[in-house]
């Protein structure tokens, strides 16, 4: 017969040596996760606390990023950045990168909306760059493409990132995410949520390069720089459909492409509403709002190149700038006829960039 306090003695020892197996398993796999930052969310989680927030089910790194930059009601801003956007040419002193966060930083209302930005980093130095600056950020992996260089506008690189950009648009409506897709090129001068409609009914409200007078005029010139999309199944069709006829247009942007989806009678046909953004709010290069005391976004729109784009958008910061402080005296303040004066720079620039486009074909 066993002597009992040896079997005590035993099981106490089997016990110790499980625990003791136990502590070593969890510490490596914690302190694994936290050489590798950049581990996937689910994995970090096995080492959290019984009190740590709340983690999605299977969650991932662009669910992260996205929870992480989204506002209450699940929508996020959203911006495509490349090298070229990011980075310094040797003779520049700024970047668009670096305007296009001056703008938050200079409009009405703006600064705080940084805080639900996402920059979808194509190259990884965008990404480094991003991260250098303590953004929300999300490296979008793309296998054999570089999109790390300046694309002309309309190139086979330009159309082919454009694309790129569409299906994972495509993936973050699946997500449940409402967003506010932004081109790089657009200086937020006034919070655009104070103008866009809050109108759950509306599926799509895209800002234009020429308004005609009526936003449910289904003949607008759209421009997909800008646009407010919330994430439901007819918007997720709109854009599957989209996806699908990028391999039958060829020369075609995907803005094009989706012109042609709206003339051709896809609004009525999932049922969509559509509202085409007033440029009075919503402006560009194209057609300026003719109002400073309205005017909430500038693109940079009808421009061909980088260098173009980074010189006048400069010169639209220096007229904002120039009309807050003119606003900051109480006597201009509230004169209607001295603010309708204020007109912005001409954009020298962009004009140039079609004309030098011009001289080279024709040599």
């Amino acid at each position: 017969m066993d002597n009992p306090k040896q079997s005590i003695a035993s099981n106490l020892n089997i016990a110790f040596l499980f625990l003791f197996f136990t502590s070593v398993v969890y510490l490596s796999v914690c302190s694994s996760s936290l050489t590798n930052p950049f581990r996937s969310f689910q994995k970090q989680s096995q080492c959290s606390l019984s009190n740590s927030t709340a983690v999605v089910a299977g969650g991932d790194e662009l669910e992260e990023a996205l929870s992480k930059a989204s506002m209450d009601n699940k929508t996020v801003i959203i911006a495509v950045i490349n090298r070229a956007y990011a980075d310094q040419d040797i003779t520049a002193d700024t970047t668009m990168l670096d305007l296009f966060l001056d703008s938050f930083w200079l409009g009405e209302d703006t600064k705080s909306l940084r805080d639900h930005l996402l920059l979808v980093a194509v190259d990884q130095m965008a990404y480094d760059r991003c991260r250098f600056l303590r953004l929300n950020c999300y490296k979008l992996e793309t296998d054999g493409v570089d999109f790390k260089g300046e694309k002309l506008y309309m190139s086979e690189d330009f159309i082919r990132m454009m694309w790129r950009r569409t299906l994972f648009l495509l993936d973050v409506l699946k997500r449940g995410y409402n967003f506010v897709f932004t081109d790089m090129d657009i200086m937020w001068l006034r919070n655009p949520f104070e103008k866009l409609s809050k109108n759950e009914t509306e599926d799509l409200q895209i800002s234009t390069d020429l308004f005609l007078g009526n936003p449910w005029d289904e003949k607008h010139l759209i421009n997909t720089g800008f646009y407010y999309i919330r994430s439901n199944n007819k918007t997720i069709a709109l854009f599957d459909k989209w996806y699908s006829m990028k391999g039958n247009s060829t020369g075609q942007k995907e803005q094009d492409v989706l012109l042609g989806l709206m003339h051709g009678g896809v609004i009525g046909e999932l049922g969509l509403k559509v509202r085409f953004l007033d440029t009075l709010y919503f402006s560009g290069f194209c057609e300026e709002s003719k109002d400073f005391r309205s005017v909430t976004t500038v693109h940079a729109n009808c421009c061909r190149s980088i260098s173009a784009k980074v010189n006048d958008l400069r010169a639209v910061l220096r007229d904002w700038k120039k009309f807050k402080k003119f606003m900051s005296y109480k006597r201009f303040a509230n004169n209607i006829n001295f603010t309708a004066n204020f007109r912005w720079t001409g954009h020298f620039g962009c004009w140039n960039s079609w004309r030098i486009r011009n001289q080279t074909h024709r040599g």
